[in-house]
């Protein structure tokens, strides 16, 4: 079987579904390789150069296209956080029936933040929680959690983990994306949840269509909280001088 497709959505089936099995062999090509293209439809796909930074992106180089309201549009996937990384905190985002329980590590390196999933799981009470973070291996490493369920939190602290809510406050979400976009994150390639969310992750747009400084509401974001939780709580303070912007 052979099929010939645009990459122009963020999502879609044949990424998930067809490139990831191990009998499909990926070719990529663009207009560069039609040799029966006239020279006008040549110019028109050159022109997106200037007019469509996306569309060119897709139709002249061949690449998946992106999300143009993303919040991160630019992220690294690795295959591992190096050994020079340093450990700053796990993140978990409490979930249960609907919206999953999301626990993520992050290391830094630099202005470099790499992050990995661990758990990204539906229908976990606290005691299921507990067993499956104590069974990755977590005892006494610091936990920063979201600080709106206060009762479970005191419910680790009981068991003797070692794990704090997360500070909040006005503009909490906005100034934890801030600090995320002052880092260039790198995303462990295992990390499938984590990374679908970046990918889908997108600003709030007005009646006008105009992009708002806040994200889109009801968004999947489990592990991005989690993560931003550990950045506004553990590396807030750190900030003098240079910075990436991502």
């Amino acid at each position: 079987m052979i099929m010939d497709f645009n990459p122009s959505d963020v999502f879609s089936w044949i990424y998930d579904k067809v490139m990831t099995r191990e009998d499909c062999s990926f070719f990529q090509t663009t207009y560069l390789d039609n040799p029966f293209l006239d020279e006008n439809t040549i110019k028109e796909i050159e022109y997106l150069k200037l007019t469509d930074a996306n569309y060119w992106r897709v139709f002249g180089l061949g690449e998946r296209g992106l999300n143009i309201s993303a919040i991160f549009p630019h992220f690294n996937q690795v295959d591992k956080t190096p050994d020079r990384a340093k450990f700053i905190s796990f993140g978990l985002d409490w979930g249960f029936t609907n919206d999953p329980s999301a626990l993520i590590s992050v290391y830094k390196d630099g202005l470099d933040l790499y992050v990995e999933e661990h758990l990204y799981e539906t229908g976990l009470t606290n005691n299921d929680l507990m067993r499956k973070i104590r069974d990755l291996g977590i005892n006494r490493e610091e936990i920063i959690a979201d600080s709106a369920e206060p009762k479970s939190i005191t419910e680790f602290e009981r068991k003797g983990f070692l794990i704090k809510g997360a500070k909040k406050g006005p503009d909490s979400i906005r100034l934890g994306i801030d600090v995320m976009k002052r880092h260039r994150i790198n995303i462990t390639k295992e990390s499938k949840n984590l990374i679908k969310e970046m990918q889908s992750y997108k600003w709030k747009t007005n009646r006008d269509g105009n992009q708002i400084n806040e994200p889109e509401a009801n968004q999947k974001d489990h592990a991005i909280d989690a993560l931003r939780y550990v950045c506004l709580n553990k590396l807030m303070e750190n900030y003098s001088g240079k910075y990436y912007i991502s």
